[in-house]
C-alpha cells in the first residue's frame, strides 16, 4: 500500500482548488498547477469540512474495516491541519 507524503487536508484542498481552476474540471486554466500551488490554502476550510464529514464511515466502509481505526485516522488528519497555536 502506498503512503502519501502530503497531509490529507492539503491533498483535499489542492483537489478542490484544481477543480475550480483547471479546464479539465470546471475552471478556465489550461495549466492550473502553478495556480493551485499558489491558492490551495484558500480551500483548507472546505477540506476540513470534507474530513470532518468523513470521520463517520458509512455502513459499506464499516463493513470493510474497523470503524474506530478509521475515525481515529481521520481525526488525526483534522488535528494535523489545524494551525499551530501561538503563545505570547
Amino acid at each position: 500500500m502506498d503512503i502519501a507524503h502530503t497531509p490529507a487536508a492539503e491533498r483535499i484542498a489542492r483537489v478542490l482548488c484544481g477543480q475550480r481552476l483547471s479546464a479539465n474540471a470546471g475552471g478556465d486554466s489550461e495549466s492550473a498547477a502553478k495556480l493551485v500551488d499558489a491558492h490551495w490554502r484558500e480551500h483548507m476550510a472546505d477540506a476540513l469540512a470534507v474530513l470532518r464529514t468523513l470521520r463517520e464511515p458509512d455502513q459499506a466502509m464499516a463493513d470493510a474495516g474497523d470503524p474506530a481505526i478509521w475515525e481515529k485516522m481521520v481525526l488525526v488528519a483534522v488535528e494535523a491541519a489545524k494551525p499551530p497555536k501561538v503563545t505570547l
